[in-house]
């Protein structure tokens, strides 16, 4: 099947059609590692910027401009659909989000709002969406995002970062009804959100299940699953690809599957090949560098990026991207040369590819 020339190669890769050469962004692409940013955030906090559509636009366009990634992801924050919610929450320096109201018992789940309209209550992330996509002008294209409800869930019920999740957990186990009926309000607010920034210019969109790694296979099954389900059931409707990541999740790539997504991320923790093969080879991938390698010296960054495009054999449907976020300490430039590495080794994949191909046919 040749390579469709027209449609941006990212979107080609979620769909599992072929392309020139494999497509990769970054998760955190925009943020602390880039001293334009941080020229930016020395002004302002995150929660203004977030809330300042010109200058969230203005972020999310930086390492567009930087770094020739195939795909641009939204400035936001996971936690703001919260802020609709009744959740009030600040970020403490060095300490990362604080919540400010936990929710501990079923009168807090109840108190909790999930009518909030994000086209409304959200408006400053639409009008970003749609400052973005006036800016990137088609070139690339702009994925959406949010939080899954069980990594919303964590951060409300923990009050902030946690290491082991006890506070979460106890609910799961001690109140199962009551951990459903705040899954359940999540999962409407953060479809309803996706669904929001699908409308305003999304192409598209991403379930971060950040905190996922934390459970087991059952618990996953059981207290998760279902919920991370109807978030992409209903995003079906929206039309537009879709790619569930979670970290430390290789113990139930395929719940991961069950639950949905057009596009299944992987950490960095298993082999690319051995994850697809749990996965099945009838669902698009994404990753899985190891963040901290991109603090090593270039050709060890090389060995490693050129292994992950060998793991993926040139297949239709590998994006490639970290196994998390970009780290603040992370120098630009590994940054932008592993963008060039990904094109030019796959590029070269291909055409031996094609080449052992044609020879092989030539002996038939």
């Amino acid at each position: 099947m040749m390579a469709d020339p027209v449609t941006p190669r990212f979107l080609r890769a979620c769909a599992m059609q072929p392309t020139e050469v494999t497509p990769v962004w970054f998760m955190r692409q925009a943020g602390r590692y880039m001293p334009e940013y941080r020229a930016i955030r020395s002004r302002h906090t995150l929660l203004e910027i977030c809330r300042q559509p010109e200058l969230a636009a203005e972020v999310t366009m930086q390492p567009v401009n930087a770094l020739g990634v195939d795909a641009a992801i939204l400035f936001a924050d996971i936690l703001l659909p919260l802020i609709p919610m009744g959740i009030g929450l600040h970020f403490a320096a060095g300490e990362g989000p604080i919540i400010e109201n936990p929710v501990r018992i079923e009168a807090d789940v109840e108190a909790l709002r999930d009518a909030v309209s994000p086209m409304e209550s959200l408006a400053y992330v639409m009008e970003t969406v749609r400052l973005v996509r006036r800016e990137l002008a088609d070139r690339i294209p702009l994925i959406g995002f949010a939080g899954a409800p069980f990594t919303l869930a964590s951060y409300i019920i923990e009050g902030g970062s946690s290491r082991n999740y006890v506070k979460t957990k106890q609910m799961m186990y001690q109140a199962p009804s009551t951990w459903h009926a705040l899954m359940g309000k999540l999962a409407r607010v953060v479809a309803d959100y996706l669904a929001c920034q699908v409308a305003s210019g999304a192409q598209v969109v991403q379930l971060f299940d950040s905190w996922a790694g934390a459970l087991n296979h059952d618990d996953y099954t059981t207290y998760v699953l279902p919920h991370s389900r109807a978030v992409l059931r209903d995003l079906r409707l929206s039309g537009v690809p879709t790619i569930h990541f979670a970290t430390g999740a290789s113990a139930f790539l395929p719940q991961m599957k069950a639950a949905g997504g057009t596009v299944i991320g992987v950490d960095w923790r298993a082999p690319l090949d051995w994850a697809w093969q749990q996965l099945g080879a009838d669902v698009a991938i994404q990753g899985n560098l190891d963040p901290v390698a991109l603090l090593a010296p270039r050709d060890e960054i090389e060995q490693r990026v050129r292994r992950i495009l060998q793991q993926a054999a040139g297949r239709p449907g590998h994006i490639f991207n970290l196994g998390h976020g970009i780290l603040p300490e992370t120098p630009v430039d590994n940054v932008r040369a592993v963008v060039d590495m990904v094109h030019e080794m796959s590029a070269a994949i291909r055409s031996q590819e094609q080449t052992s191909t044609f020879k092989e046919a030539i002996r038939l």
